[in-house]
């Protein structure tokens, strides 16, 4: 309701004859009392947006992880089978209603198994491989030459939580197999229509990883993100994905994002169209950035063929898309009414958020 209110407040600001004149732009002289705003104005052309869609696509694909070859390594509360061929004695049958999860031997808080003859074996931090010459060697001493199978019946000891607008939030185990991101979101049963897949979020020790995982869906595996133990993801909705229409459109309002996404041309849709009386077509901007100092992106669309451009020109949620209407107003006049309230609505935005 807040943003709402502000949206509507900022299409107040759409008086007639107030418009954006980039022939005087200059950076606006600090108020005494409030922070210096210098924003930049950078033509909406074809090469930006082929620029904007390569920096996307590296941002989205986070540099994958050396690939561990190495076998799954035990940890306290997994659970092992250990068979001794032609000793059953040596071996805990699982039986009917006995699972091999519940017969196995359970990895305990010391990462160590007791085992017949061999005693208390530490095996946190080895391979199957590695369990079974450390029993074997134990049991020459009584049988010989044994053949013994070590498997893991249960992989307990390590996990990755899964939060936020997915199916059903759960931990989800590390096996012997590597666990990517992806794999992950679909073992708790995929994310909810209101899911935010752009801004995806990992979170491993101190450090967020944040992920386009909308990107790497329509990518294939390039770029999926490999978990860890203990790795938490998160994925938020999209209620805080909308941009913001102001200017000569016929209804100024806010415009949500689906999946992440919208353009130019279908924010100005979404808010009526431009109004034709009054909205000047070679004047629609972009103000997108830090609140102290943001880029202002101008489209001149006067010509039919380059409203294509808006089509294709991506915009990023808190975008404020301003139509300037016909008339003549200094760049510096528009800055210094419009900047500051739309400073507000970020601000504001920031402080329900967080």
């Amino acid at each position: 309701m807040i943003l709402a209110g502000l949206a509507t407040l900022l299409a107040g600001c759409a008086t007639p004859g107030m418009k954006m004149d980039v022939s005087s732009m200059t950076p606006v002289a600090p108020e005494p009392t409030g922070p210096q705003i210098q924003p930049r104005l950078i033509p909406i052309t074809p090469q930006l947006i082929a620029e904007q869609a390569r920096a996307k696509t590296k941002r989205s694909r986070p540099t994958a992880e050396t690939p561990d070859n190495s076998d799954y390594r035990i940890g306290p509360g997994d659970v092992l089978t250990v068979t001794v061929w032609d000793h059953p004695e040596l071996t805990i049958p699982a039986g009917e209603f006995r699972s091999a999860e519940i017969a196995g031997h359970l990895v305990d808080a010391d990462g160590a198994i007791f085992y017949p003859y061999v005693g208390i074996l530490e095996v946190a931090g080895f391979t199957t491989g590695e369990i079974r010459k450390l029993i074997a060697e134990r049991l020459r001493h009584y049988i010989q030459k044994p053949q013994i199978d070590v498997r893991v019946a249960a992989y307990r000891s390590k996990k990755v939580y899964v939060a936020g607008q997915v199916g059903t939030p759960n931990v989800v185990p590390i096996n012997d197999r590597p666990l990517t991101v992806v794999e992950a979101v679909n073992l708790v049963g995929g994310t909810t229509p209101e899911a935010d897949l752009t801004d995806v979020r990992v979170t491993r020790g101190n450090q967020v990883h944040q992920l386009d995982l909308l990107s790497i869906y329509s990518a294939g595996a390039e770029g999926n993100f490999r978990l860890r133990d203990g790795d938490q993801i998160y994925v938020p909705d999209r209620s805080d994905n909308q941009v913001y229409v102001m200017g000569e459109v016929n209804d100024p309002s806010t415009a949500a994002m689906r999946h992440g996404r919208l353009s130019l041309a279908e924010a100005i849709s979404a808010a009526g169209g431009m109004d034709e009386d009054l909205a000047d077509a070679s004047q629609i901007f972009v103000i997108r950035g830090d609140i102290h100092q943001p880029s202002v992106y101008q489209l001149n669309a006067a010509s039919a063929d380059a409203m294509l451009l808006a089509t294709a020109f991506p915009l990023q949620k808190h975008d404020v898309v301003y139509v300037s209407p016909t008339g003549l107003t200094r760049w510096n006049r528009v800055v210094r009414q419009i900047l500051p309230t739309i400073q507000t609505l970020w601000q504001t935005d920031n402080l329900v958020n967080r």
